[in-house]
């Protein structure tokens, strides 16, 4: 899923107030509600899970601590895609 077909979908919902909670699985075993997300490269290790990198080093993530080792361009290297990161609350 894109992020704007993520945008067309929660354009259909009508209470705009409800809380974001994120399943741990495609089975619903667990649940936690969204914390946060942020904007990077990812890519797929298997069908179900993979590795998140940043896809730009920024003045505010080298405050953090990031540096270029953190960084993975899509560009670069075919199995890694731009992506939306959501992060759950645990």
């Amino acid at each position: 899923m894109t992020v704007k077909e993520l945008i067309k979908e929660l354009e259909k919902i009508e209470n705009k107030d409800r809380v974001v909670v994120m399943s741990k699985d495609g089975e619903g075993n667990s649940y936690s509600p969204l914390a946060d997300f942020w904007e990077g490269a990812y890519e797929a290790e298997t069908t179900y899970s993979g590795s998140a990198w940043l896809d730009k080093l920024t003045p505010e993530d080298m405050v953090g601590g990031y540096t270029e080792e953190d960084v993975r361009i899509p560009e670069d290297n075919e199995n890694v895609i731009y992506a939306l990161v959501l992060c759950p609350t645990n």
